[in-house]
């Protein structure tokens, strides 16, 4: 028979994240893991018969093989049909379009966003809902309770098929669609920013870089800026997809994305420069000589969304993840528009966007989006950008002067120490969430604490609540640290320090970074020990 159950055991170290479950590419291919997971992802959202799933990724090592499996147990576990992207590929926000463009059940979304692909590196795995979003807590929850108790997985037993191959195929009786995973996707930008405006900002010389990364948005940026747009060839670098990213970090930053940055800040630079990451979510802004900073983009991009098409009407309002800055909060309250703050990862967003309260939000992680579809988005957001600087004609420099003029500026850095030891991670947060109520009015290196706590949210739209999101320390005088450990991660701990100064001073709104972040640097390392905890005398990487 074509239809197989076969056997199997729990595995341990299933629980996903903020956005997935995530591991070396080497744990999701040993036998059973990737099956174990994506059946107790069916069990887990009441069963797929007669539904509809969208399958893609952003074509990673071993993206093909798991695309594969995912098609022949979605026929075995009783779904109608697949969508997939064609060469099993479809970026983050391009699957979340598609769901929400075809009505479909949901989407399996094969990707570790920003981390590193290839036989030794990272690979990973997330469902994303009937609205398009990554899956609510409720349902991961209930997902990860299936992978504790599963006992057997369904898979038929059928050959590969052609994922290259447009139009309709077939897995035992389930159908298959492979569909261009860039068009419908063009089409949706068409509706949100003017292109005709952008066409003749390159007609006119303006001049832009954009470092795809060897990922998944090279396709999407070679037809939508060079082709559509009128961008000149070789606008796009590092635009071929590649298993292992080139062997590079997908993660768009100035450290990683160092090759964009040199030819930024170098001799004859482009007038704009930006990056996405390895499923084209995320997104780095950087103008001639000067890099924007995500959580200030956010609040330049909620200033002047009303030039773009799709936002002449004004914003319902805009949202923040808790660790990103508040320059979009001083922009909000200039606008009359609601703010809301929410723990990091994108699915915290939808309630909101669904809801029609937010039009706008984003996260300091290098994520924005809008309400034009669940994820966020990368190559969008260069895209507003685009149409920005061509309505107003200005340069990044002096739009962004202009919104630190008008609002202030706060100054902001993110400190990763990457693959920590747990226990002495978990040590340091412990530490410092016992000494939250007692931290108020105490002073360190010049700095006092204005008050102290673990951030928790109550989801305004459908009441739940979600503790433990983080540790914030504020100051006064505008100052703020705020201590995560990640949840992106695929070993050890990631501890993410955040640093924060807000600064009204019109003489101090050029000042470096590093040296006005100092006092509140020292204060958050003081407070927490972290340094004496982990063996760590710095930051692996400072963005």
């Amino acid at each position: 028979m074509p239809m197989q159950n076969v056997r199997t055991t729990p595995i341990e170290g299933q629980k996903p994240g903020t956005s997935g479950l995530r591991k070396k590419t080497a744990v999701f291919r040993r036998p059973h893991f990737l099956e174990n997971y994506v059946q107790a992802i069916f069990d887990g959202i009441g069963g797929v018969v007669d539904k509809t799933l969208v399958v893609g990724g952003d074509g990673r090592f071993f993206n093909d093989d798991a695309v594969q499996i995912i098609l022949r147990m979605a026929s075995a576990n009783g779904a109608a049909k697949c969508i997939v992207g064609q060469g099993g590929i479809l970026s983050t926000p391009a699957a979340s379009h598609m769901i929400r463009l075809r009505k479909a059940d949901g989407g399996l979304i094969l990707s570790a966003s920003h981390n590193p692909g290839g036989a030794d590196a990272d690979f990973g795995l997330k469902y994303n809902g009937p609205n398009g979003g990554p899956a609510s807590e409720a349902v991961t929850d209930k997902i990860y309770e299936c992978t504790k108790t599963l006992d057997l997985y369904r898979i038929v037993a059928a050959a590969d098929i052609d994922l290259g191959a447009l139009g309709e195929q077939s897995v035992e009786g389930m159908k298959v669609e492979i569909v261009d995973p860039v068009a419908d996707y063009a089409a949706l930008m068409q509706t949100i920013v003017d292109f005709d405006n952008i066409r003749a900002l390159f007609a006119g010389g303006f001049t832009m870089c954009f470092d795809a990364m060897h990922a998944v948005t090279g396709p999407y940026a070679h037809a939508i800026l060079e082709g559509m747009l009128g961008a000149p060839k070789g606008t796009v670098i590092n635009g071929i997809p590649s298993p292992d990213f080139g062997k590079g970090h997908p993660d768009p930053n100035p450290i990683w994305a160092k090759t964009l940055m040199d030819k930024m800040y170098g001799p004859g630079a482009p007038d704009f420069g930006a990056a996405s990451d390895g499923d084209g979510d995320r997104n780095m802004i950087v103008g001639r000589g000067a890099y924007v900073t995500p959580s200030d983009s956010l609040a330049l991009l909620t200033a002047k969304a009303h030039l773009a098409p799709a936002y002449r009407g004004g914003l319902a309002g805009v949202a923040r993840s808790m660790p990103t800055s508040r320059a979009v909060d001083r922009v909000a309250e200039s606008l009359g528009i609601d703010c809301f703050e929410t723990p990091t990862g994108w699915k915290f967003f939808g309630n909101l966007l669904d809801a029609g309260k937010v039009t706008l939000c984003g996260e300091e992680s290098a994520g924005t989006g809008s309400d034009h579809l669940r994820e966020k988005d990368g190559l969008w957001a260069v895209l507003l950008w685009l149409n920005i600087l061509a309505e107003t004609g200005q340069s990044v420099s002096d739009l962004m002067a202009d919104l630190w003029k008008a609002h202030g500026r706060c100054y902001y850095a993110r400190h990763d120490y990457e693959d920590v030891e747990s226990a002495p991670a978990h040590q340091m947060m412990d530490g410092l969430r016992s000494r939250l109520a007692t931290l108020g009015g105490s002073e360190i290196g010049g700095l006092t604490v204005s008050e102290a706590d673990e951030f928790a949210y109550l989801d305004p739209v459908d009441g739940s609540k979600s503790t433990g999101q983080g540790i914030r320390i504020n100051f006064e005088g505008g100052a703020r640290a705020v201590f995560r450990l990640s949840g992106t991660g695929t070993q050890g701990a990631t501890i993410r320090l955040y640093l924060e100064q807000l600064m009204t001073d019109p003489d101090r709104l050029m000042d470096d970074p590093e040296q006005v972040l100092a006092a509140v640097r020292d204060a958050a390392l003081g407070l927490s020990d972290l340094q004496a905890l982990t063996g760590r005398d710095a930051p692996d990487v400072i963005t």
